[in-house]
């Protein structure tokens, strides 16, 4: 068998890069090869690189890379061989075989020990990515796949969208029009939702109207405690104490950011009194997964108007620099 050719971009430590010739690993029992297309990158990847990650959530030297979409070149024993050439995503989160959450794709099923596409694993700043084939998703024919790098970040907040219950009619906030609010606009959108944006500037006014925002404001001050349910995806610090001010009684929170600090005051009185029910998301179940896949078939979910820079493998290092550098970046792609 001729060997497959490759490149890969790995973080060897903190603040490291290093372009490496990287050949495909043929895929073992169970398992897939994929040939990447492209890879998003997110702020979760600027902490693998800057070293601000908590320990337990990476391990270096690593290829980083959890938002690809691809197409399977090949399938080890046990895989259906109908899966080559078919375009793919596929979850990150390893969950221990065997145990219920496991079977529902739940990430609370993981192992005792956190592994991650990206973070722990191999990932998708590379040419080739083999993983288990359980852990993929199929999309229909011709999909566009540099949309459907934005797949693995829509389905986080279609996780939200699940747990915060919403029906034809709702009235939502999303806290946040970064990548993940403007993904949950449009989830909220196609399930009939009336959604307002709260963002602290307006630059992102014009996109979330697009994305099916009916309202939008830079002041959260001027919004009342009104919403059926509420979607933070700002992950700054306070702001859940922020977002538990929207929700009208019995409404329903969705946390799904990560502040730096953790400074957020929550009080237990105005939760209890007003019987508001938090909840949170880290990182996408199957179901959630499986939500957003048909979302994207659909055509409710299209992460392309979020789509603002592009780079080769060989310039990783300037595209992490263009989303620090905060000119505009929303979601920024490598192409293998």
């Amino acid at each position: 068998m001729t060997q497959r050719t490759g490149r890969a971009v790995q973080i060897t430590e903190p603040g490291t890069l290093e372009l490496l010739d990287a050949p495909a690993a043929e895929p073992g029992p169970g398992q897939a090869l994929v040939q990447v297309a492209y890879c998003g990158i997110c702020g979760s990847d600027r902490e693998v690189f800057a070293g601000t990650r908590p320990a337990e959530f990476v391990r270096y030297p690593v290829v980083p890379g959890h938002e690809w979409s691809g197409t399977v070149a090949a399938v080890g024993p046990g895989v259906p061989e109908s899966l080559v050439g078919r375009g793919v995503v596929g979850q990150g989160i390893r969950t221990a075989e065997g145990t219920p959450a496991s079977l529902e794709g739940d990430t609370e099923g993981w192992p005792q020990e956190y592994e991650e596409t990206g973070f722990t694993l191999p990932g998708g700043w590379s040419t080739w990515l083999t993983l288990p084939a359980r852990y993929l998703h199929v999309l229909p024919e011709g999909a566009d796949l540099r949309a459907a790098a934005g797949i693995e970040p829509a389905a986080c907040v279609a996780e939200a969208v699940l747990l915060a219950d919403v029906s034809a009619g709702s009235k939502v906030a999303v806290v946040g029009a970064g990548t993940l609010g403007l993904l949950a606009v449009q989830l909220l959108k196609g399930a009939g939702c009336e959604v307002t944006v709260v963002h602290h500037n307006d630059e992102r006014r014009e996109l979330a109207t697009t994305c099916g925002a009916a309202h939008y404001t830079g002041d959260a001050t001027t919004l009342g405690a009104t919403f059926d349910a509420v979607i933070e995806a700002a992950g700054v610090p306070g702001i859940a104490r922020t977002a538990v001010r929207l929700a009208r009684r019995g409404g329903r929170v969705v946390l799904t950011g990560i502040p730096a600090q953790d400074a957020d005051d929550l009080s237990s009185l105005e939760l209890v009194s007003r019987n508001v029910h938090v909840l949170t998301v880290f990182g996408a179940p199957t179901r959630a997964w499986a939500y957003a896949v048909r979302a994207f078939s659909a055509g409710v979910l299209d992460p392309t108007p979020l789509i603002t820079h592009e780079f080769d493998l060989t310039d990783a290092q300037a595209a992490l620099d263009e989303l620090a550098a905060r000119r505009g970046a929303l979601k920024v792609l490598l192409k293998p």
